[in-house]
């Protein structure tokens, strides 16, 4: 599954590569309401080529015009201000009061490691930093056990890269099929498996892998890794055990169950009488969703992923 910040780092590469010194732009502060997130980026060449976003178009204009006029020195990295002036909110499309601080940095041969090292840590779902000295222009990496947040120095960067966190739902009806599509919107990378061919058959859901087979296998291959989310959704035993008896003693991040609080307790029940060690069996979370009291599937939907962000929203604290 392939993601914005992966097609913009592979351009990017290529470019350096090609020796044609392209600009690498990232959102480092936000103040107030932003277009884009913090760690946003676009990389562009002098003649307009470019590849990703900061805005809604007029903050690439701007930083496009400023390249090609010659008005940005391409020696040291440095960080323009947008929004400083109500008419300059108007004119570039930014909320009122927001402000942006955007780094540029034009990259060359020197930088290929650290994008090298990026993609790597992106392909094979693992995190590095990148340290980034305003000073020199130097940019070194470093692996890390987790993602961590952009962190903007007076004279340095610090940047993450790593893996989307990765969805695995085990059953292929309709609640799937909604819950892939926010997970979709949301930049989860979503896989689903059913043991059924007819329902993945019958799928009706947005385009995400579609996995046959036995649900212990899917999840040992695709699904064990702390950027891992598994979620079962089948209500047969026979299918969301297995998958949970597996889910459950990987470093998933994130494991849930689709059911009652009275089916939640057999399910207990039934693992506990497999020999599941009790601190595997408390990383399961069940009923999963937050209790809003959803009944059709997009809301039930709602609840999962919201649990999700306030899980993940909680861990950045």
């Amino acid at each position: 599954m392939r993601t914005l910040e992966l097609d913009i780092l592979e351009r990017t590469r290529q470019w350096c590569a090609d020796g044609r010194s392209p600009w690498l732009c990232t959102i480092v502060q936000a103040v107030g309401s932003s277009p884009r997130p913090v760690g946003s980026m676009l990389a562009c060449l002098a003649d307009g080529e470019l590849v990703g976003s900061l805005s809604g178009g007029c903050v690439e204009e701007d930083l496009l015009e400023r390249i090609q006029g010659g008005a940005l020195a391409a020696s040291l990295p440095r960080v323009i201000e947008y929004g400083v002036s109500p008419e300059e909110n108007e004119k570039l499309g930014l909320p009122c009061g927001g402000r942006l601080y955007v780094l540029l940095q034009q990259l060359g041969d020197a930088d290929l490691p650290w994008l090298d090292a990026a993609l790597a840590a992106i392909t094979q779902r693992h995190c590095i930093e990148r340290h980034l000295d305003f000073d020199t222009g130097i940019s070194t990496t470093g692996e890390v056990p987790h993602f961590t947040h952009l962190a903007l120095r007076e004279t340095s960067l610090r940047q993450c890269f790593g893996p989307r966190m990765r969805m695995l739902l085990v059953g292929a009806g309709q609640l799937a099929q909604s819950l892939a599509e926010l997970a979709l919107a949301m930049d989860y990378e979503v896989l689903v498996t059913d043991t059924r061919q007819a329902m993945l058959d019958q799928w009706m859901g947005p385009d995400v892998p579609l996995l046959q087979g036995m649900p212990d296998d899917i999840v040992r291959e695709h699904a064990a890794d702390h950027f891992s989310i598994v979620i079962t959704l089948t209500h047969d035993p026979r299918i969301d055990d297995m998958a949970l008896m597996e889910a459950l003693q990987t470093d998933a991040w994130y494991i849930g169950a689709l059911g009652s609080v009275r089916t939640t307790e057999k399910r207990l029940q039934r693992l506990r009488a497999l020999e599941l060690e009790e601190r595997a069996i408390a990383k399961l979370r069940a009923p999963v969703g937050l209790p809003i009291g959803s009944k059709t599937p997009l809301e039930i939907a709602v609840a999962i992923m919201a649990e999700l962000t306030q899980l993940r929203r909680a861990a950045s604290t």
